[in-house]
């Protein structure tokens, strides 16, 4: 009987993670306020900017939208792996991957968003480099900016090594 009950509080407690997920969805309507905002700042610099500019800050906005991405793939595959299931499976905009994404594969795909995202702020930092009359980077900042781009490359790569090894050893 305490085992019983032991066992459904806990099954239960998986609910504490949902109001973490609508936080979450909290987080991606202030990127979305923040896509706006840099957009909007964008928008109405264009014609006295130079091309340069202009680039530096539309990586920006692909920036942002990673990240969104970024949360989306969190907010539906952690609430589907870990509360429940989402059920809109007749629902025509339902993305193909919902549903289908484990907890390895959400490990895998964040991994890549963040080295994606990563990669994007080096080139944004590369791109200032040549950039006159602003602040640039030290040798030093940018070796750190690229050691720790290298280093997330490699987490990634043991991540799916360490999948791929553990999904064999299953079979």
């Amino acid at each position: 009987m305490m085992e019983k009950i032991l066992e459904t509080l806990m099954f239960r407690s998986r609910w504490i993670l949902a109001p973490m997920y609508l936080g979450l969805v909290g987080g991606l309507v202030m990127m979305m306020i923040k896509f706006v905002q840099e957009f909007v700042h964008i928008f109405s610099h264009i014609l006295i900017s130079e091309e340069k500019e202009v680039v530096l800050s539309i990586l920006g906005l692909v920036d942002i939208t990673l990240v969104a991405n970024l949360l989306i793939m969190v907010i539906f595959s952690g609430y589907e792996n870990f509360v429940s299931k989402i059920d809109v499976a007749n629902h025509e905009d339902r993305p193909d991957w919902m549903g289908k994404v484990d907890y390895s594969g959400l490990k895998l795909k964040l991994i890549g968003s963040i080295v994606a995202i990563s990669a994007i702020d080096l080139l944004k930092a590369f791109m200032h480099q040549s950039t006159p009359n602003i602040e640039h980077l030290t040798n030093s900042q940018m070796a750190w900016m690229v050691g720790i781009h290298f280093t997330l490359i490699l987490s990634g790569v043991l991540f799916a090594l360490m999948d791929k090894l553990a999904d064999s050893n299953h079979h």
